[in-house]
């Protein structure tokens, strides 16, 4: 049931808000009484900080097992993990969608709690950086803090516009971002 809550509560909260969506639009479209909700859980926005508890926990258990794989590149590693961020607007965009516009009605612990785990996510990925610049993978004298702000800000963004049956594939986004991170915008000096 309480699986069945965070999904139904995440539709809602997609399409009217946060706070246009009581306990009781949640409860009435489940079809059961507040008394389950409460059950689960002590508050709405105890509930908005568990849906992105859940997303990120998972993000943080995929994150590791591409970090881990030692037979491919930092590079490699780098695609997969936008691939992962990008893969996942299809099953979780909603959650991701609602988290971010609505973090804002958690309380300072709410936030805190969550926090703790975007910053693991994103620590994990500023190694990245920082071990591909040791081994020479990428440039030296970057700000590796810089960098991943960067990154993540450019690929979060995509829950509020990307659509994964649109015209561009999961897969072609990926590339434009790759080819972004590691080429930049700029002509090369043949080119013209």
């Amino acid at each position: 049931m309480r699986g069945r809550i965070i999904k139904e509560s995440i539709d809602l909260f997609d399409k009217k808000g946060f706070s246009k969506t009581s306990i009781q639009d949640i409860v009435d479209t489940i079809g059961v009484t507040k008394g389950t909700f409460y059950y689960y859980f002590k508050s709405k926005q105890e509930l908005l900080r568990d849906i992105h508890l859940n997303y990120i926990k998972e993000l943080l258990k995929e994150q590791e097992i591409i970090l881990r794989d030692e037979y491919i590149s930092f590079e490699e590693k780098m695609q997969k993990l936008i691939y992962l961020i990008i893969k996942n607007i299809r099953v979780h965009g909603k959650s991701a969608r609602v988290f971010n516009r609505e973090v804002r009605h958690l309380d300072e612990e709410q936030v805190k709690s969550v926090n703790v785990y975007r910053k693991e996510f994103r620590f994990n990925l500023q190694k990245l950086i920082e071990e591909g610049i040791e081994k020479g993978e990428f440039r030296e004298h970057l700000r590796s803090d810089i960098v991943i702000f960067g990154i993540l800000g450019m690929v979060n963004r995509s829950y509020n516009w990307y659509k994964p049956d649109g015209e561009v594939t999961e897969e072609e986004l990926v590339s434009i971002y790759m080819d972004l991170i590691l080429n930049g915008i700029k002509s090369e000096p043949n080119s013209k």
